[in-house]
């Protein structure tokens, strides 16, 4: 989901830039109201960076990784997910490849945008029926999550500054169907390792027992 150096202008970078710091701060309101989600936001941080780097394979124009995108908005909560990636996205920036840090606005968007527009639609839906999510559930927002992060990737292509054949952002789409495969269940037994620990203190603060 990386954007590599080269391929956006640098003043859609910066248009990237004022929108994700904008995105951030119309959500920051929240950890002022319930200082837990600070708490959770740094889990988020972390697991994310960990996932990151766990597994990653250069694909086409982007690249592949683990985001553990489902089981952090699952166990952690919409707000600390979305400061989860921007974080995430900066601590790996850092450490461990600071030319992504170029694109880290953009590299924010791609992750951040299917995330608001999953929790406004299915996540709502989930919170609404007040059940524990179920695999079908679950398949239902991966696929919709990282379908929205290739439309992210593709939206970045179609703008910039290489020309980059369709094949090639086809070859990259496609290649996240094995982590639709994959995660689904491993964010089922996060989801149900947290529900039947709902009754520890530590577990309250640092995680959501709800369904969403």
């Amino acid at each position: 989901m990386h954007i590599e150096p080269g391929y956006v202008a640098s003043a859609k970078i910066l248009a990237a830039n004022a929108a994700a710091v904008a995105l951030l701060g119309s959500q920051s309101v929240h950890l002022l109201k319930a200082p837990q989600l600070i708490v959770r936001s740094l889990i988020a941080a972390v697991a994310f960076t960990l996932f990151m780097q766990a597994f990653h394979l250069p694909v086409g124009p982007s690249e592949l990784h683990f985001l553990g995108a489902m089981p952090l908005y699952l166990a952690l909560g919409f707000v600390p997910t979305l400061f989860g990636f921007a974080l995430g996205l900066l601590a790996q920036g850092l450490i461990f490849a600071p030319a992504d840090l170029l694109h880290l606005g953009v590299n924010t968007l791609s992750l951040a945008l299917p995330l608001v527009l999953v929790h406004a639609t299915l996540g709502q839906r989930l919170r609404a029926a007040d059940t524990r999510p179920t695999l079908r559930s679950i398949l239902k927002l991966d696929a919709a999550f990282y379908g929205g992060v290739t439309l992210m990737i593709g939206f970045w292509l179609a703008i910039g500054e290489v020309a980059t054949p369709l094949s090639a952002w086809l070859s990259f789409a496609s290649s996240y169907a094995a982590i639709v495969a994959v995660e689904p269940i491993l964010t089922l037994l996060a989801v149900h390792a947290i529900a039947r620990s709902q009754h520890s203190a530590v577990v309250r603060l640092c995680f959501q027992p709800q369904a969403v």
